[in-house]
């Protein structure tokens, strides 16, 4: 158990300063009883306040180069790993995550800048252009498309991965050029107070750069998503929250990753003991609490009854324990009424016909690991995101009926397909609604080097971190006319003092060998 005993307090921070709040949150330290921290709550004025300071920042920041904001993106990636014990802390208590899963986020998260440093230095060859005209009467057009930053991003965090997800909503932010206001779960704000501690103390960035307010949502959240100085939202959260903040934002661009209910399909040919092994983790993992979490397993049904059997046999080889012991592989959901919602979709799939080869049972909190077999076809489980640790394993009797079942639902965020045969691999990738098809293992989202959302439910556009970029930027033409007519006046004429052109032909010549008896005069 890690020595933590005293309890953080954090304020918001808007342009530039610390500040109180109007209330507090506390967050719950799910690693021991009690709480981790109180976190300052902002009012609906303060969120006015951080969207004026963010609004002012976009003037200074226009000013910066792609040079700049990588060294600045460098930097904040130093300095949060210097203080990867404190994020790994902080993530395993108000998170609920392992330390043996939560200790790699730091490095990530610092990869994560620095591949955000890559982009801002590439942004001019990345997304810049230069063209000429090509259509009747415009043959002397020629025109500069360079990018500039959007100017304000709203970054909505979720709790489960409050550390990677928030950087990989800020880090390409920040290489476009553009001002921020962090709004965190308030079930996890305190990693992402540490976040926006880490990049005050790392740069020097403009006034209002930065912004960070913390609160609860139906206090602040659409004094935010509906404010006309936000120009891109990105969001990570279930579908219903997406689609309320898509309705309140208007005109704005929207990078949203949202609820998942990944399928992964099981052929007869695949490596059978791989494929149990991908679909325990990709369910299991942090409790299931991902979006990209394996949520329902589709087997043949001449190897269900295998599958099913290997499943179990892996899920009992996780461990059960104290989160800070590096051999826990398992630990408690966010809350208990979200566990609540988890028991009640397993419920109503036994209700269905479904059964319960091992876990089901609820603690508080805690919802045990637990593998269903021979679920129905209509199992509401098998169409609605769980967020749980629960493999829901159903059967199939074709390729056709595979892919339907796949598609079933309006959640299309990712997949798998197990299988030795390439064409089929490539054949079910293909017609799967989703995303992310990933072959002969759990979804996976990376880095952020590899474009990932979802389609339908899902989200709309894609995150990653140049694919995020991407809806961050505006593109400006410079347009530049020039007559056909007059070819003399196409480039400016310049009056050059005769002795500095006699010297340059003198030099010319001389380089090239040619015997020059005089200077040339121009």
């Amino acid at each position: 158990m890690s020595d933590s005993s005293l309890q953080r307090s954090e304020q918001l921070y808007i342009n530039g300063q610390w500040h109180n709040g109007v209330d507090t949150l506390v967050v719950r330290d799910l690693a021991e009883d009690g709480s981790v921290a109180t976190v300052a709550a902002a009012s609906a004025e303060q969120a006015n306040e951080a969207l004026t300071a963010a609004t002012d920042a976009q003037r200074a920041l226009q000013q910066t180069t792609p040079v700049e904001r990588a060294e600045w993106l460098e930097a904040i990636a130093d300095e949060l790993e210097s203080r990867a014990d404190e994020f790994t802390d902080l993530i395993v208590r108000e998170a609920g995550k392992p330390i043996s899963s939560a200790a790699g986020a730091p490095s990530t998260s610092a990869r994560r800048f620095r591949i955000a440093a890559a982009e801002a230095r590439d942004l001019a060859h990345n997304y810049g252009e230069y063209r000429e005209g090509s259509t009747p009467g415009h043959e002397g057009w020629t025109a500069i498309v360079k990018p500039e930053p959007i100017g304000t991003v709203l970054c909505i965090a979720p709790y489960n991965y409050p550390l990677q997800t928030t950087v990989l909503q800020i880090a390409p932010a920040l290489a476009a050029g553009n001002s921020i206001v962090l709004k965190p779960s308030s079930k996890t704000p305190t990693t992402a107070a540490l976040l926006t501690d880490v990049i005050a103390s790392a740069v020097d960035l403009p006034e209002g750069t930065l912004n960070f307010v913390p609160g609860r949502s139906r206090e602040i959240g659409d004094a935010l998503a509906g404010d006309s100085r936000i120009d891109t939202i990105a969001m990570t959260g279930s579908s219903e929250a997406g689609e309320h903040v898509a309705q309140e934002s208007g005109m704005v661009n929207l990078v949203m990753e949202l609820g998942g209910n990944a399928p992964a399909v099981i052929f007869p040919d695949a490596n059978l003991s791989d494929a149990a092994g991908a679909c325990t983790a990709g369910s299991l993992k942090f409790g299931g609490q991902r979006c990209s979490a394996v949520s329902r397993v589709l087997a043949h049904e001449s190897v269900h009854d295998d599958i099913v059997n290997q499943i179990e046999e892996t899920v009992q080889s996780w461990v059960v324990g104290d989160l800070f012991d590096e051999s826990t592989d398992f630990g408690p959901l966010i809350d208990e009424d979200h566990a609540r919602q988890v028991e009640t979709l397993v419920d109503n799939s036994v209700n269905a016909g479904a059964n319960v080869v091992t876990g089901g049972e609820r603690d508080g909190a805690f919802y045990q690991p637990t593998v269903l077999s021979d679920v129905p076809h209509d199992a509401d489980i098998l169409y609605q995101e769980q967020f749980g640790p629960v493999a829901a394993v159903t059967s199939f009797s074709d390729e056709d009926e595979a892919i339907t079942i796949a598609n079933a639902g309006n959640l299309a965020l990712d997949a798998s397909v197990f299988t030795t045969n390439h064409n089929r691999a490539m054949r079910v990738a293909d017609q799967i609604d989703a995303g992310s098809v990933r072959i002969n293992g759990a979804p996976s989202h990376g880095l952020g080097d590899i474009p990932f959302g979802g389609n339908g439910g899902s989200g709309i556009n894609r995150e990653g971190i140049h694919a995020a970029i991407e809806q961050m930027i505006r593109k400006k033409s410079i347009v530049l006319w020039m007559s056909m007519a007059d070819t003399q006046h196409r480039l400016p004429q310049h009056t050059w003092p005769s002795e500095t052109l006699s010297l340059r032909v003198e030099l010319v010549s001389s380089t090239s060998g040619s015997q020059v008896s005089d200077p040339v005069t121009v």
